[in-house]
């Protein structure tokens, strides 16, 4: 039986062997602390950690890479953004179509007096930029907005609304956890203040991996304080970047690997790879259009999504579906609410939620045959 690997959208697999090679490196050669010390095991991994910094600054048109700060996921980006910057008092604008990493936190500072506006997409997971503009008040400090749904593929026109925020001088934050990598990203053409990305999903690296880009004139305070290897006759924090928001030894050989990974990526070619994965959404959305009984969410164009898209096959339950799926086909797949409830709210399916397929970009045609055809199996038809 063959194994299908159709859960791209929850990590990334298989990984380019650059990235593997990477990390073997990083530990046989010179897995020193980075930072630490003055030897030239701690130099050589330093040197890793910067080259990482200046390939991601390249992907995403940042000028200056120590505008980027490393950290364990997209997750602990995205916490760094809120509540390193929202006040009490503050109002802040998002979607209905946002993963808990952003609601659960706007949820906890909502009881600390933070103003949270929650703007309903329709149906089909779709935000549009004037109602974002009719959010603005006074006291909006943030506009935080996924690129793209990890529940729908839904995505958002984040460059219309970047520049509706910026004439209106409100901040305006990204999670990219579901096109970093996949498609074109510029946070200048864009105007993100923050963009949010983790490394395990499109840009290919491991897990464990992520970032947060902090444009020039924003400061966010810090989510945790110690050791940075620099200023250690201090016993405050550094006030520079990267170093105020990088406390504590870095997951160097993750962010070797990382590196690795996004000079991959953008070898292939960004381009190339939104072709090729847009080519599997066409195909996938075409053949699940031919079975009957079965249901597509999200915008059902893959003009208008991502390779992330969520089934059901009506009467029956999408966990049974997903369990069929891999013990008798072999294909992987990820079942339930996707962490993502405001989602599932939204596109009518909690509380039982979807079945997901999100091929990537070393997923073949072949794949998607064998996917659909066993779909049409199971729905009969």
């Amino acid at each position: 039986m063959p194994v299908i690997y159709m859960d791209n959208a929850a990590t990334s697999w298989p990984k380019p062997k650059a990235m593997l090679q990477a990390m073997q490196q990083f530990t046989e050669e010179y897995g020193a602390n980075p930072g630490r010390s003055g030897h030239r095991m701690s130099l050589a991994a330093a040197r890793v950690i910067n080259d990482t910094r200046e390939e991601i600054a390249s992907l995403f048109g940042i000028k200056n890479p120590l505008r980027i700060i490393f950290t364990l996921n997209v997750t602990e980006a995205l916490n760094l953004i809120l509540h390193g910057l929202l006040k009490p008092g503050d109002h802040v604008i998002t979607g209905s179509m946002e993963h808990n990493s952003v609601a659960r936190p706007l949820r906890e500072l909502e009881n600390r007096g933070v103003e949270v506006t929650v703007i309903k997409c329709s149906p089909k997971g779709q935000l549009t930029p004037d109602k974002v503009k009719k959010s603005f008040k006074k006291n909006t400090r943030l506009v935080i907005l996924t690129h793209a749904s990890n529940v729908a593929g839904t995505l958002t026109p984040i460059k219309e609304i970047g520049r509706i925020t910026g004439e209106a001088g409100i901040l305006f934050a990204v999670d990219a956890a579901q096109t970093a990598g996949a498609c074109q990203l510029n946070v200048k053409d864009m105007k993100i203040d923050l963009l949010a990305f983790t490394g395990h999903k499109s840009l290919l690296g491991p897990q464990g991996t992520g970032g947060l880009y902090i444009a020039a004139g924003v400061n966010l305070a810090p989510l945790k304080f110690g050791g940075t290897g620099s200023r250690s006759e201090l016993d405050l924090q550094p006030e520079f970047l990267p170093d105020r928001y990088e406390s504590g030894t870095p997951n160097t050989i993750g962010l070797a690997g990382l590196g690795a990974s996004v000079k991959f990526v953008r070898e292939t070619g960004v381009d190339n790879i939104y072709r090729h994965e847009r080519a599997l959404t066409e195909q996938l959305l075409q053949e699940l259009a031919g079975i009957k009984n079965l249901l597509v969410y999200g915008p059902n164009d893959a003009s208008m999504q991502m390779p992330v898209i969520s089934i059901n096959i009506e009467g029956r339950d999408p966990a049974e579906i997903g369990l069929l799926l891999d013990e008798k086909y072999g294909i992987l797949t990820r079942v339930g609410l996707h962490c993502a409830p405001w989602a599932h709210k939204t596109i009518n399916t909690f509380p039982a939620g979807t079945v997901r397929l999100s091929p990537g970009y070393f997923t073949t045609a072949a794949d998607i045959d064998y996917t659909v055809r066993a779909l049409r199996e199971i729905a009969g038809g």
